[in-house]
């Protein structure tokens, strides 16, 4: 019951903020103009769907009518059917996407880069897959072909997401580094699978410096004993991708629209965000000065 308070408190006094933002954006666009309240808040609603994710259920449906029915009716005295909430559950899929926004880290000078596969169907249904025709698209990572798209994140070494884009899943590791890598500082750690010189021109106009390993067929570069350790400690961003699919379940094929896959995506991230035993890095201020000065 706490952290379902605690995560409402916080959800609503976003509202507060964004809500009055976004109706003004919404009668300048023309895009709607009449504003009708429903049985439950935008705030009550995120909230549930942000808990289920921050729990360890994996099937909403249980969730919804097992557990938060059964459990928490008192708390949500206008509690809608689950039928009744999976309509209402996208017009929260805006606010959700600036409530992560709002809830991403700050770069530190230690950031790591990478991307992870979301495959939304399995590779023998291909052919008659349906619901993500001509948006999903086959690609190939470190585990092989697979059909759907990739999540590229950027965190620091405290374990916060710092930047993240979807994008198919044939889009080359590198290509969307560059737009991640804007308000960045200091050093961005990758795997061989970023090596490309014109991105790390690129990011150089900007300040970063990017910091790879090598090929096999590729000689040694020369670094830093720093620099050698950080890309050591290039798991933290590994695990976090793990704790996003097997925790957060921002990977499955049971979707049927891309409303409800991109409500599980950003669902996942912003339950991650709120974690607060996130993995992370033991670097202390002294050492993050000495890596500046050297």
């Amino acid at each position: 019951m706490d952290k379902l308070a605690d995560v409402f408190c916080d959800v609503d006094d976003f509202f507060k903020v964004f809500v009055p933002e976004w109706e003004k954006q919404q009668l300048a666009d023309a895009i709607r103009k009449r504003q009708r309240k429903g049985r439950m808040s935008m705030s009550e609603i995120m909230t549930i769907i942000i808990c289920f994710y921050m729990s360890h259920h994996r099937d909403f449906k249980n969730y919804y009518i097992g557990y938060l029915a059964r459990f928490y009716k008192g708390a949500y005295s206008n509690l809608l059917s689950y039928t009744r909430f999976l309509e209402v559950m996208p017009n929260v899929l805006v606010p959700l996407c600036s409530y992560f926004t709002s809830l991403k880290g700050q770069p530190t000078g230690v950031e790591f880069v990478d991307s992870t596969s979301l495959k939304v169907c399995h590779n023998l249904r291909i052919p008659r897959h349906k619901t993500f025709t001509c948006i999903a698209q086959r690609g190939k990572g470190t585990m092989g072909w697979f059909y759907g798209f990739k999540l590229h994140l950027i965190v620091n070494y405290q374990g916060e997401i710092v930047a993240a884009k979807l994008t198919p899943g044939n889009v080359h590791d590198t290509k969307p580094v560059a737009e991640l890598a804007d308000g960045l500082i200091d050093k961005l750690y990758g795997d061989k699978g970023y090596i490309s010189k014109a991105l790390e021109s690129d990011l150089f106009e900007k300040g970063v410096t990017l910091i790879t390993t090598v090929r096999k067929n590729m000689k040694p570069k020369a670094l830093s004993l720093w620099d050698r350790a950080m890309l050591s400690k290039r798991f933290i961003i590994e695990t976090i991708n793990a704790q996003l699919k097997n925790i957060s379940q921002i990977e499955h094929s049971r979707h049927r629209s891309m409303n409800g896959f991109m409500l599980n995506l950003m669902g996942g991230l912003v339950a991650y965000c709120l974690k607060s035993d996130k993995p992370s890095l033991n670097i202390t201020d002294a050492e993050l000065n000495s890596m500046v000065i050297a």
